[in-house]
């Protein structure tokens, strides 16, 4: 049975039930530049990647005004649509009292990394975070793993990655650790089975089990 040592969370669907925030984010941002164009289905695949990934695959010429509109717009509305998943606190704050080393791995800028955590009251659970402005590239690329993994101090084979998105599981997988998928992602589980994650999680404490060697 393996005992894992270091755990790494992606924030947005999986700490954070940020889903609707951002889906609005888009079809607000977008439907005043292109009317009519995106509905909530086409705008689904763009929550995982950084905007300016999204918007330069829609419009290169509109990358920075898309994405300043959007950060606003989301801005303005974060506090009153954001809350944790059911369970994350807790097992959060749990798994810091089991002592383990824990990171979070986004591709979200720091300040909006931040201001999640805070709404969580969480910000002080983790030793360390990694936001796109501390990479090169980006998850699915394994560097922001393999960062936060040297910043503390762990060994991939000790580390778990859990994540609600492909990026993540793919990311983690790349940088040679295991991972964990949530079935509350709102791309759906079986879609994330197919990327093959170490684990699925039906609920965050299901993590309490799996990190001690207690597989479900």
């Amino acid at each position: 049975m393996k005992n894992y040592k270091a755990l790494l969370f992606d924030l947005d669907g999986t700490l954070l039930d940020t889903n609707e925030l951002i889906i609005e984010s888009f079809l607000h941002v977008l439907g005043e530049t292109f009317p009519g164009k995106y509905s909530r289905e086409h705008v689904l695949p763009f929550l995982g990647p950084p905007l300016y990934e999204t918007f330069d695959g829609i419009d290169p010429t509109l990358t920075e005004t898309l994405t300043a509109s959007y950060r606003k717009w989301n801005l303005e509305r974060h506090d009153q649509m954001v809350v944790p998943f059911e369970g994350v606190v807790d097992t959060l704050r749990q798994l810091k009292q089991d002592g383990y080393k824990m990171a979070i791995v986004s591709t979200k800028r720091r300040e909006m990394i931040d201001r999640g955590l805070q709404l969580m009251e969480c910000a002080t659970l983790f030793d360390t975070i990694v936001g796109f402005e501390d990479v090169t590239h980006t998850k699915p690329d394994p560097e922001p793993v393999q960062i936060a993994l040297q910043r503390i101090g762990a060994n991939k084979e000790d580390a778990l990655m859990i994540g609600d998105n492909f990026h993540d599981i793919v990311g983690g997988q790349r940088a040679g650790v295991d991972t964990a998928a949530v079935a509350w992602s709102i791309k759906g589980e079986a879609h994330l089975a197919t990327y093959n994650p170490t684990y699925m999680l039906h609920q965050m404490s299901d993590l309490l089990d799996i990190v001690k060697g207690q597989h479900i």
